[in-house]
């Protein structure tokens, strides 16, 4: 099965920022819907420069790679509209922290290596393609009573995520894991530090914009309520220290092959629904 390109169309005009009731959760999503709008375009153009540099007989994974590209650029746009809406509600700084991290991401073109890019890349699709498996498996208690866009949001992009989850590891590999040693240093020890990199550098972000979110949060709410919001964190910290951490483990094992994971059950029959052509933009 190919990588489909789709067009959803998901209306957040009435999505709030507490659009879940687990509010903790809904802020901790809010904070990482930032990280795809610049760090898609970004991968868009690194993708497009390792075109130049993928050997002979990839014909298929180029392929993959135009696919992976159109993906993306839907990815950005949906988050750029629903990053404005929360954005709108008191919390005018998330966009100060999009563009500082757009401005650490043209650095990385501008002063950093093909391969250190892509081993990034590789890194940060690893995170969506554990989160694939999270969103369909493992989330029902947090999105209960949910908004149904914003759900809709996380759930068509994860899912998405999943289906183009060894784009990025086939390139990376296919350029620089050539040869015993190739395989050794580039193809294991390279690529996790450079999985490593885009875990450290984008959960700062995601860390500080949600710090910030919730001390916006605090300031308007009773004591009540930020009782309940403690609470709230509390059960957030103790989903992500039991499913989520153990997922970006494996993504270290010296076997990790994104190939090999298994597809949640029911996560391409609900991409389907953004088939039909009145989801087209």
């Amino acid at each position: 099965m190919g990588i489909v390109i789709r067009y959803p169309r998901i209306d957040f005009s009435k999505v709030r920022a507490h659009w879940a009731p687990n509010i903790a959760f809904a802020q901790f999503q809010n904070a990482t819907s930032i990280i795809p709008a610049p760090v898609e375009p970004w991968l868009i153009k690194v993708l497009n420069m390792a075109m130049e540099s993928l050997p002979a007989g990839s014909d298929q994974l180029r392929e993959d790679m135009a696919a992976f590209i159109a993906q993306e650029s839907q990815h950005y746009r949906q988050h750029q509209k629903f990053n404005k809406v929360i954005a709108a509600q008191g919390y005018p700084q998330l966009a100060e922290f999009e563009k500082k991290l757009a401005d650490d991401l043209d650095g990385f073109i501008k002063n950093r290596s093909l391969k250190f890019m892509l081993a990034y890349a590789d890194g940060f699709e690893s995170l969506g393609a554990g989160q694939g498996s999270i969103w369909f498996e493992r989330m029902d208690a947090l999105t209960e009573g949910a908004d149904a866009n914003a759900v809709a949001l996380w759930k068509w992009h994860m899912a998405e995520e999943f289906e183009h989850r060894e784009v990025c590891f086939q390139i990376y590999h296919r350029i620089y894991s050539r040869g015993l040693w190739g395989r050794i240093w580039n193809g294991y020890f390279y690529r996790v530090y450079g999985c490593i990199y885009a875990m450290v550098h984008l959960q700062g972000y995601m860390a500080r914009m949600f710090s910030y979110l919730i001390e916006q949060d605090r300031r308007s709410m009773t004591k009540a309520e930020q009782a309940a919001l403690d609470r709230d964190i509390k059960a957030l910290n103790n989903f992500q220290r039991r499913v989520f951490f153990p997922q970006l483990l494996k993504n270290l094992l010296p076997w990790y092959d994104p190939a090999k994971k298994p597809t949640p059950a029911g996560l391409f029959d609900y991409l389907r629904q953004f088939e039909r052509p009145e989801a087209a933009a």
